[in-house]
């Protein structure tokens, strides 16, 4: 019986080709043509900020990458492929009429091209796409330098584990998946081919075949034992003890070691078995060697480990790892740099004369009443003005000298918030034409508060004790309105701008971009933006933002600048795409001007037996409005860059701080020029810098185990600390509940040891699993000492007993007279709000100072401070100033002593809310204490006398300071005069003055 030829697919005619053809570059054209405008757009951007050979590196990187990957993963099997068809068997036999492979193999056949070519380039594409990811480990292997540090077991030095080891393992990893891919595609194009055959017992092999498959599996067995070479040095990572702690543990020195090596030895042996093999057309001795291989694998490479692990390692843990320990808390404090901190034991009583409270003129003086995190409401209402301004979510806390008076203020920038405008006002020419930019640096200082206005906002519900922060603005038409003198005023890159703005243009076409209320005519005159007035760069970005007036409008004319990408955190993770960018950017004015002061880290997660953190876990807060990091894996960190945008032009410029961190180093071999010097860090810029929150708070983690001082008291984890929950956010007072961690917090304080008040940020740590206080840690954010960290280590031994945060906060909500005003203030129409619980060293113990504020429960209202509560041991004060809750807690007068007059504005009769006309004169100036009593003239009583004269001097500053629109001043003059008062009313009823008036 005659059998069918075998059936070909059918062919395609010329005009079906000439169509799929078309079809392909159409849809060639939609996946890459948003990723080429992308590309062009990113371009302009890199060329304006002057980091182009960023882009052009990593651009490069990619595509060299690309190549490389795709041609080792597709030419690999473009090889095995043609190595299996030119040695395919000449005569095919077919099983019968119905052979389904006799149909595949003419198809292939006859498109033999089409088959070798095409199926080896996509395996080349989809691994080329897969592998340029790998562009910084890859750049970091040619560009790596030494630490100066090696490992203990080893000696290598660190540099080999940063740089050289992830590209050894990446590269190894490339070269299994091509001997892998060869292998299948070997496999199957002899069986395809008749090379084997599976009729018959056991089937059928054809000797190229044989020969192709057996030296494929051998070159892979000796790339394991390439890969058993190098997993020596994995173990360092090991997590065999965690989350404990990492690194090579005792089972793994001592068995899993010793068996790689063995397992190194088995692989070559094995490899050499199939190379031999194929040319001995003998399978059984590669067959008995791969048998050996695996065996030794379960018996030597994962029994043996087990057994020593379980009937060695456990009953004797605290002394077999010891060593092991012992590395692991060198190399963890030595990679997030917790190597040179200072411990200092600390009383902690929980008693204080008032001598010894007034004796403190570095902390208390300095208390901070503002909270960050609550006031941004009240800044948008009483500074924000126009609708479209607007404050982040979260403040910032910075210090200034002002008046030759040096604290800390809460600061923000007044941006634009494009978000605020009113239905009417949301037109396309509005948004990104007109309401273009910010105005303004607002700063309050951190411990004053105004008492002047009262309920006139509606805030307070009859509440007449509440007060504000005393916040002023520097902007165009007042520069010096804050104290803080600021010469260019206007912020157009900042956190709230999120969309992008076309500004500049020629006069008479460009709408002209709002500036303040009597000027709505202003063009940008700086250097930020790409240039948008050439119809090329417009077509460009009308089809990048999807919108056509772009291409169309004529308010785009000659000069026209288009900013996008205008978020500091964003601009320097595109300059630095190698940095960990921190979550909480701040403005600070430098030389007048208004810069985004942005940290960057420089961070990896293979140094030798460091301790692995999640980065995302360990800087979770109850803070809002800051940005999350990502819980991605570290065991090294450093804040080795110090970044500055320009809120006016978006200039980035990047800073070393340390410029021998290896890590940076590489980088900068990488980019170089893109990182200046620290010693071009001008003393004005470093005045401001800040120690980074997400860094310490990685550091404060890692103390909480890490500050113990033997192997075995870490082994016990009983002297270990705790991050305290935060007990002012919800669940922070059930001890059950994992409510969110406390933030740590910025303050002007004198610690122990200090010899005047330093800009620091701190935190409490408890006892494991404990509410009471275990230590108290800081770091100094000053010029002179900047990144010192201190513990302040309260006794284990019970003495002194402190309390902790959560203990403090239920004090407090016992508190009688806290109980019974807390169900005034919050009535049906108010809200509560706790804010931060700060924890200071006062007095060989500790202080803790919580602000007390209310809002309405309306759209337009906004917090205002209502009381203060202070605790000191067992004690508890609830008033509505700081000085009256002090002098709660430590006697009469101890308050304004320790405070001094100045500490809070003095209460007054409301004032009308502030003007939205910037060019409205001063209001008229509240009436005070002391303005209505009745002076009479020379008394002949000394005491009356000098009162009524300090009376007559404090009214004249503060008429002055009104004329000229000096806020501060008005405020000293304020003070003064109250202070003055009373003085004038206890000297005519007999008694002394005051102390410090």
């Amino acid at each position: 019986m005659a059998t069918r030829p075998p059936v070909s697919l059918p062919k395609l005619s010329k005009r079906s080709r000439i169509l799929l053809i078309i079809a392909a570059v159409v849809v060639l054209a939609l996946l890459l043509g948003a990723r080429l405008l992308d590309t062009y757009v990113d371009w302009l951007w890199f060329g304006e900020v002057g980091a182009r050979n960023v882009f052009t590196t990593e651009l490069y990187t990619r595509i060299g990458l690309f190549f490389a990957v795709g041609l080792l993963v597709g030419g690999a099997l473009a090889l095995s492929l043609a190595i299996a068809y030119r040695t395919r068997p000449v005569f095919v036999p077919v099983s019968g009429a119905d052979d389904p492979l006799a149909r595949y193999r003419s198809t292939v056949v006859a498109r033999i091209r089409l088959f070798g070519i095409g199926i080896p380039v996509a395996a080349g594409v989809i691994a080329g796409f897969s592998g340029q990811d790998a562009w910084q480990r890859v750049q970091l292997y040619f560009n790596g330098t030494n630490f100066g540090q090696t490992d203990p077991e080893f000696g290598n030095d660190v540099g080999f584990y940063a740089f050289d080891l992830p590209f050894y393992n990446w590269l190894l990893g490339w070269l299994f998946v091509a001997i892998a891919v060869a292998f299948i595609g070997a496999l199957l194009a002899h069986y395809l081919f008749g090379g084997i055959r599976l009729a018959g017992k056991g089937g059928q092999m054809a000797g190229p075949a044989r020969v192709q498959l057996a030296i494929t599996i051998g070159l892979f067995v000796l790339f394991k034992a390439v890969e058993y070479f190098l997993d020596r040095y994995n173990l360092l990572f090991s997590d065999r003890n965690a989350p404990l702690f990492y690194g090579a543990t005792y089972t793994d020195l001592n068995a899993v070691l010793p068996a790689k090596l063995i397992l190194l030895c088995i692989s070559v042996f094995c490899a050499i078995a199939f190379f031999v093999g194929a040319f001995l057309r003998n399978i059984q001795l590669p067959a008995i060697a791969l048998v050996l291989l695996i065996l030794s694998g379960i018996l030597v490479g994962a029994a043996w480990p087990a057994v020593l692990e379980q009937f060695s390692v456990r009953p004797n843990a605290n002394e077999k790892e010891a060593q092991s320990i012992q590395r692991n808390m060198d190399a963890t404090k030595f990679a997030f740099d917790l190597g040179d901190v200072q411990y200092d034991n600390y009383t902690g009583k929980t008693t204080a004369t008032p001598a010894e409270v007034r004796a403190d003129k570095g902390t208390i003086p300095n208390i901070r009443l503002l909270d960050p995190d609550v006031l941004t409401p009240t800044f948008t209402q009483r500074v924000g003005r126009e609708n479209f301004y607007g404050f982040p979510e979260k403040l910032d806390v910075d210090r200034y000298e002002v008046n030759g008076k040096r604290q800390d203020y809460i600061v923000a920038a007044k941006e634009i918030k494009t978000e605020g405008l009113a239905e009417n006002q949301r037109t396309w020419i509005n948004r990104h034409l007109v309401y273009t930019h910010g105005n303004g640096f607002v700063a309050a200082p951190a411990n004053t508060i105004d008492r002047a206005v009262g309920d006139a906002t509606g805030a307070g519900q009859g509440n007449s004790d509440g007060g504000y922060p005393v916040a002023t603005t520097s902007d165009t038409v007042n520069p010096t309105g804050s104290g803080i003198r600021v010469d260019e005023a206007r912020v157009y890159y900042g956190e709230l701008a999120t969309d992008y703005a076309i500004v500049g243009g020629q006069p008479g076409k460009a709408p002209g971009e709002f500036d303040t209320a009597s000027d709505r005519s202003y063009l940008y005159k700086g250097t930020g933006g790409v240039p948008i007035d050439g119809w090329f760069n417009r077509l460009v970005f009308a089809a990048n933002e999807g919108e056509r007036n772009i291409l169309f409008s004529d308010a785009i004319s000659e000069g026209s600048k288009i900013m996008y990408n205008r978020d500091p955190r964003d601009r320097v993770s595109k300059v630095a795409p190698w940095l960990t960018v921190d979550g909480d950017p701040y403005p600070a004015v430098i030389d007048g001007k208004i810069q985004w002061i942005v940290d960057g880290y420089t961070t990896m997660n293979n140094f030798p037996y460091a301790q692995q953190t999640q980065l995302g876990a360990a800087t979770q807060d109850s803070l809002s409005g800051v940005a999350r990091q990502q819980n991605s894996s570290l065991n090294y960190i450093r804040n080795s860059v110090k970044a500055t945008v320009d809120a006016f032009n978006g200039t980035v410029n990047l800073y070393a701080m340390d410029d021998n961190e290896p890590v940076l180093n590489a980088w900068k071999n990488v980019f170089p020029g893109i990182v200046k010097p620290s010693s071009e860090i001008t003393p004005s810029l470093r005045e401001h810098f800040r120690y980074p929150e997400d860094m310490f708070k990685v550091q404060r983690e890692l103390l909480t185990k890490y500050h113990v001082g033997s192997p075995q008291e870490f082994f016990s984890t009983q002297t270990f600390w705790s991050v305290p929950p935060d007990p002012t956010k919800d669940g922070g007072l059930d001890p059950s509940a994992n409510g969110p961690k406390q933030p740590a917090y910025y303050v002007m304080a004198q610690a122990p040891g200090d010899t005047k008040p330093k800009f620091q940020l701190t935190s409490s740590l408890t006892a494991l699993q404990r509410q009471y206080l275990a230590a108290w840690v800081s770091v100094s954010s000053e010029p002179e000492d900047y990144g010192q960290i201190r513990v302040l280590r309260l006794p284990s031994d019970g003495s002194n007993q402190n309390d902790g945060p959560v203990q403090v906060q239920n004090r407090f909500q016992s508190d009688p007279d806290f109980a019974e005003q807390r169900t005034l203030l919050g009535n049906q129409s108010v809200n509560v709000i706790p804010g931060n619980l700060l924890t200071l060293p006062v007095a060989d113990g500790f202080i803790y100072v919580e602000p007390i504020y209310i809002q309405q429960r309306n759209a337009n209202s906004f917090p205002q401070l209502a009381r203060v509560l202070v605790s000191y041991g067992s004690k508890v004060g609830f008033a509505p100033t700081l000085n009256q809750a002090l002098d709660e807690v430590f006697g009469p007068g101890t308050g304004e002593a320790a405070t001094g007059p100045d500490q809070e504005a003095p209460p007054t009769t409301p004032a009308p809310p502030p003007s939205t006309d910037p060019n409205a004169p001063p209001s008229t100036p509240p009436s005070t204490p002391g303005q209505g009593v009745p002076l009479p003239p020379n008394t002949g009583n000394p005491q009356i006398d000098q009162a009524i004269a300090d009376i007559d001097a404090a009214l004249t500053r503060l008429k002055a300071a009104q004329q000229s629109g000096d806020f501060v001043a008005q405020g000293q003059a304020l003070s003064d005069l109250e202070a003055a008062a009373n003085r004038y009313e206890q000297a005519k009823a007999g008694a002394q003055p005051p102390a410090g008036g």
